[in-house]
């Protein structure tokens, strides 16, 4: 062997060495969890940073992560309607006062006469919360330090009079992809006897990956995640409970899972992120996916029906749609999203 084929075959090996190395040390983090955490201002700042998608899709991008559903992601998510069963994941707008909804629809009967009757609607107050069931715009409903993503500033909302980029009325067309629907009642310590997880209950990036195998599904671009709490079941059985007693949903560091699979919407039976959480004020799941990448967040959905097919059937993916009224300048919508099976 020559002194220039030696020279080769031992840059190589080196080369081999170092990826193989690197690769290894990889997957050393995952078996001991030496993973990025989520669990300080400085993590929440890192965090912030590295999963940012601002400018991927132009400086003005309206769609942020729902780009990542193409119209090849809509024809395959098409096809999981195998049974042609339409199953509604929004919860009743709630029209009574309680502890946990002060906000509500007031539905008024203006007209009713022998050939017609007809009513007014209004929100006594916002619908954005941990009530109703709604879509938040991606650019103007939640910033860091002053700017939502892309760059939109509060100075920017101010001077429009609502959000003049990226609002909600950007998704007029609708949302048609796959949806997988993670039941965290699953993950092992997780779910009381009852079979919801009560209030302050974390569900991070790792359960999200133990669920895919529980359940034989694997996230991809493009798709919507969904995570059943059995926060309705456990409304119904025992009733409102005060906000502060918090919530069972995504800790911060789901943001990584998001981000590493391509994810263009999350949601939830609740308002997403877990609560208490300990964390600093302000650190959650809601700015790392709305501010940073992008991902816009369904908020108070209602999958007690679709949960119990799910399960009958044994497949958690289908068919995923969703339209938001069209808001000129809104910061998000109520909704009414439909799962097919």
């Amino acid at each position: 062997m020559n002194s220039s084929i030696k020279v080769r075959t031992t840059i190589a090996v080196i080369i081999s060495t170092i990826i193989l190395g690197s690769a290894a040390v990889r997957y050393a983090q995952s078996q001991t969890g030496q993973r990025p955490t989520i669990a300080s201002e400085a993590d929440f700042r890192r965090a912030m940073k590295e999963l940012s998608n601002w400018g991927r899709w132009g400086a003005n991008d309206e769609l942020g992560a729902a780009n990542l559903i193409t119209p090849a992601k809509r024809k395959q998510a098409a096809a999981l309607a195998k049974e042609g069963l339409s199953v509604s994941l929004a919860h009743d707008v709630i029209q009574d006062k309680a502890v946990d909804s002060p906000t509500i629809l007031e539905r008024v009967l203006v007209t009713a006469t022998p050939t017609v009757a007809m009513d007014r609607l209004q929100y006594s107050g916002t619908y954005h919360g941990v009530s109703h069931s709604h879509l938040d715009a991606v650019d103007c409903h939640i910033m860091v330090d002053g700017k939502g993503y892309n760059g939109v500033s509060v100075e920017d909302v101010k001077a429009a009079g609502g959000c003049p980029r990226g609002s909600i009325n950007a998704l007029k067309d609708g949302i048609v992809t796959r949806g997988i629907l993670f039941d965290a009642t699953r993950l092992p310590g997780k779910t009381t006897p009852d079979g919801w997880l009560n209030p302050g209950t974390a569900i991070h990036r790792e359960d999200l990956e133990a669920l895919e195998k529980i359940e034989g599904v694997k996230v991809s671009a493009g798709d919507v995640i969904l995570l059943y709490t059995g926060r309705w079941k456990r409304r119904a059985a025992r009733g409102p409970w005060p906000n502060t007693e918090g919530f069972a949903g995504y800790h911060p560091d789901v943001a990584y899972f998001i981000k590493e699979r391509g994810v263009s919407f999350i949601g939830c039976d609740g308002p997403n992120d877990f609560s208490p959480s300990g964390l600093p004020q302000g650190v959650g799941l809601h700015q790392l996916a709305l501010v940073a990448m992008g991902v816009s967040i369904f908020d108070n959905l209602d999958f007690e029906k679709a949960i119990e097919q799910a399960r009958r059937l044994n497949r958690y993916e289908f068919l995923f749609m969703a339209s938001p009224l069209r808001i000129e300048k809104g910061t998000g919508s109520p909704l009414n999203p439909l799962a097919v099976f």
